[in-house]
């Protein structure tokens, strides 16, 4: 899997799999990037992905905020992002926000946080495998309704990082391990 978070399209991959497994000696299917919280004896994925990406955020003074920009879902797992935050609060990450494109929570409801916390300066930053439309055009684009058009226009200098995910060696080598962790299950 190359998802970020076991959201709809996991669970559609899950749904093939369960459909086809039988019609195999053996078969597994790797787990998302985010999938264990620390549930269950499993390590903190979350806490994981976080460390990873962390080695691109910029440096952050008092007055400077980074939103993270992920994808969001309809699906009950959109809850991953009121986990990712709690994380980045754990970790001690200051004036870092994650926010959602379809999900929650949304731009609209992060603005007030960073009013709150006197963030002059924010960085938009994509959470996304690829920093493709979503992240060259709602994000980051000219157009009145980008999210750094509607910062702009709450009174923010706003900056934008455009790379996705996949670009970033640790996030690449946190894929790996899951993808070794599902060769291994077919190893037993």
């Amino acid at each position: 899997s190359l998802d970020v978070i076991p959201g709809m399209e996991y669970n559609y991959d899950a749904a093939v799999y369960n459909l086809y497994k039988d019609n195999f000696k053996k078969m597994t299917l790797g787990t998302s990037l985010m999938y264990w919280m620390g549930q269950e004896n499993q390590t903190d994925q979350v806490i994981e992905t976080l460390k990873a990406v962390q080695s691109q955020f910029p440096k952050l003074g008092k007055e400077d905020g980074l939103l993270i920009m992920a994808h969001g879902t309809p699906d009950p797992s959109n809850a991953y992002y009121s986990v990712i935050q709690d994380r980045i609060h754990t970790l001690g990450m200051k004036n870092v926000f994650i926010y959602t494109v379809e999900g929650t929570p949304n731009l609209e409801q992060v603005i007030p946080q960073l009013k709150l916390h006197g963030i002059k300066h924010v960085t938009l930053m994509p959470f996304m495998m690829v920093a493709g439309d979503h992240a060259n055009n709602d994000m980051a684009g000219n157009e009145p309704d980008s999210h750094k058009s509607i910062l702009e226009k709450e009174g923010f200098k706003v900056d934008t990082y455009i790379h996705g995910l996949g670009e970033n060696q640790n996030i690449r080598n946190l894929f790996v391990e899951r993808a070794n962790e599902a060769w291994d299950a077919l190893e037993k």
